[in-house]
């Protein structure tokens, strides 16, 4: 059993975690802002990207993460569907092929659950091919920094897989 100093706050690691996702978010120029969802603090990062190698189309990111005690694949499934369902009401224009959304709903624990990893590798989520979602585990704690999303190609939006991985890598290292 792994013993644990009384002052010190085991989340402590993912609060802090989120505040530098915070400082990554916004270095890179995305708008960040805080919702309450349920009793959990969100941090919801938002910004649109256009590229003429893209042929004029604008894909939407948005970022959702909250720390959490612990994460397993059913608190992680739960989170994803209420980051699509939301990523698509502030979707804003008109859906479509020339309107992409991508959503990364990240959960930071110390305590994470193999069924949680399995969930965020095994492939990405859609949203009635409006709202594509990579699921995002991250586990911290002392000397530990584990993330975990599914790195492939998707049906739907898959143009802007690379650009879209790149933004998780510099937002979840």
């Amino acid at each position: 059993m792994t013993q644990q100093r009384p002052d010190t706050d085991p989340q402590a690691d993912a609060v802090a975690y989120l505040e530098a996702l915070h400082g990554r978010l916004a270095a890179d120029g995305t708008s960040v802002t805080f919702e309450v969802w349920g009793g959990l603090p969100v941090l919801i990062g938002s910004r649109a990207d256009r590229r003429i190698s893209w042929f004029g189309t604008r894909t939407k990111l948005f970022v959702y993460a909250a720390a959490v005690p612990s994460v397993d694949g059913t608190l992680l499934a739960e989170f994803t569907g209420a980051a699509l369902t939301h990523a698509k009401g502030l979707r804003g224009g008109i859906p479509g092929a020339r309107n992409v959304v991508t959503a990364l709903p990240a959960l930071v624990s110390t305590d994470v659950d193999p069924s949680a990893v399995q969930f965020a590798a095994r492939d990405a989520q859609m949203l009635d091919t409006s709202v594509v979602g990579r699921p995002v585990v991250v586990q911290v704690g002392p000397g530990v920094r584990r993330t975990t999303l599914y790195r492939g190609q998707v049906p739907w939006g898959g143009l802007f897989t690379r650009h879209v991985l790149r933004k998780a890598a510099l937002y979840f290292p």
